[in-house]
């Protein structure tokens, strides 16, 4: 047998596969590098809501000795590793008010439809009007066989509330058509692990496919039969690496576990954030998905985040002027605790082996931390705290403070698509695309 072929291939011709490959993402054998031989690329795009507070979070000097404010310091370990974009903005106009904009216009660049959802002191609106870019990016790899993957993307949420609205959803499938987070972890393990509820399953479906390929074996010609040996080898191969999964106290990347009976409550959030969290790069390195977002709460949200000894609403706050210190700290605080997060998420893929490839997870994952205000109280939309870690893999030099004159962010998505391999030439509205890709190389 050719052990080069591709297995994916191999399970296609097979006719089995929609049975099987659900099946099979965390097996060693199939965790190799894609048949094309090019390193994975994965994306995860995280949000926070309700602006920043700029003078703790922006370096004060460009260039490239980053300095990390107070409110970056929990990725001080990961420093050489960390880009922020200073200058970078949604120029997106028309319908609903800015959160609302903000939040919906944030991954599809593009405008909202009119609507009856009314926001603020502004004219009401509805969904966006195109897609976003980590849909438009699932689209592209799950359109190629080397880079195909079981879900294509996963949207994870942290207390996301249970209702729809611009201000709750930024990923779009397409024009009117936002995609929900989930935020429970139990639902997105279900998801995740609902038909790989053991070995047994997966045994008992290799069984079936044995039991018929003997059965059709002797209705086919001698060159048929040549490729069902082959076929036949593949079974058996899937079957002893289970034998031999089963010898190992631990497998490379198990389901993990979580608590069964955690509330969905604010003030379990610190918890559901970790579980959330440990559950995305797990379904990373089982390579069921290359493509994911990770939304805190939504825009306008009011979570009172009493684990930091904080009893305000998160958006209450951040309208209070800035000559309000007991506010700015608190706020600080909250936007500190946002980045302990994605440190969590970072060192996480630091952490792990990459699968089937050289260094760790994070050498080949781009993370891109965003929000849908530059700051709370003013409601801008420029200067949008925008801060990328990892992207090695991408061809992106790190370790910087990079300052853009006013960038539409539509020219960050190009950035990101033809980091990816693919090479559109606008996203979103054509317009804000003036001027191309911005330079992180």
């Amino acid at each position: 047998m050719n052990t080069s072929l591709d297995r994916r291939r191999f399970l296609h011709k097979l006719g089995a596969s929609a049975a099987v490959m659900p099946f099979l993402g965390g097996l060693p054998g199939l965790r190799a590098a894609s048949a094309s031989g090019k390193p994975k690329q994965r994306l995860i795009l995280m949000f926070s809501p309700n602006g920043t507070i700029p003078p703790e979070f922006w370096p004060d000097a460009e260039g490239e000795k980053l300095e990390l404010k107070r409110i970056l310091k929990p990725l001080a370990p990961f420093r050489d590793r960390v880009t922020t974009l200073n200058g970078v903005c949604n120029k997106v106009d028309g319908d609903g008010d800015r959160h609302m904009r903000g939040m919906s216009c944030l991954l599809t660049g593009t405008e909202l439809f009119p609507g009856n959802i009314q926001g603020g002191s502004d004219t009401p609106a509805g969904w966006a009007s195109g897609i976003s870019i980590d849909q438009e990016l699932k689209n592209f790899l799950q359109n190629r066989e080397e880079t195909k993957t079981r879900f294509g993307s996963l949207e994870f949420g942290v207390e996301v509330p249970d209702r729809a609205d611009p201000w709750t959803r930024m990923s779009y499938a397409g024009p009117n058509k936002p995609v929900a987070p989930i935020s429970d972890p139990r639902q997105m393990l279900g998801k995740l692990y609902g038909k790989m509820k053991d070995k047994e399953s997966l045994a008992s479906i290799l069984d079936d496919v044995r039991d018929e390929i003997g059965r059709v074996s002797g209705k086919l010609s001698a060159e048929d039969r040549e490729l069902l040996d082959e076929q036949l080898t593949l079974v058996r191969e899937l079957e002893s690496e289970l034998r031999e999964d089963d010898k190992k106290a631990e497998p490379a990347f198990p389901m993990p576990e979580i608590d069964p009976n955690i509330e969905l409550v604010n003030d379990n959030t610190p918890r559901l954030s970790r579980m959330q969290i440990d559950l995305l790069v797990n379904a990373m390195a089982n390579d069921m998905t290359r493509v994911a977002t990770l939304q805190f709460m939504r825009s306008v949200g009011q979570a009172r985040m009493h684990w930091l000894g904080i009893d305000d609403g998160h958006h209450s706050l951040s309208h209070e002027p800035d000559d309000n210190k007991d506010a700015v700290e608190k706020l600080t605080k909250i936007n500190e605790w946002f980045c302990g997060e994605l440190a969590y998420l970072t060192k996480r893929l630091a952490d792990t082996p990459e699968p089937g490839g050289d260094g760790n997870m994070l050498d080949h994952t781009l993370i891109v931390w965003l929000n849908e205000l530059g700051k709370g109280n003013s409601h801008t939309l420029d200067n949008i705290p925008m801060v990328l870690v990892g992207g090695k893999g991408h061809g992106f030099r790190t370790g910087r403070a990079l300052k853009f004159d006013k960038a539409a962010h539509n020219r960050l998505w190009l950035t990101v698509a033809h980091a990816m391999g693919h090479g559109i030439d606008t996203f979103g509205t054509a317009k804000f695309c003036e001027g191309g890709a911005l330079n992180l190389g």
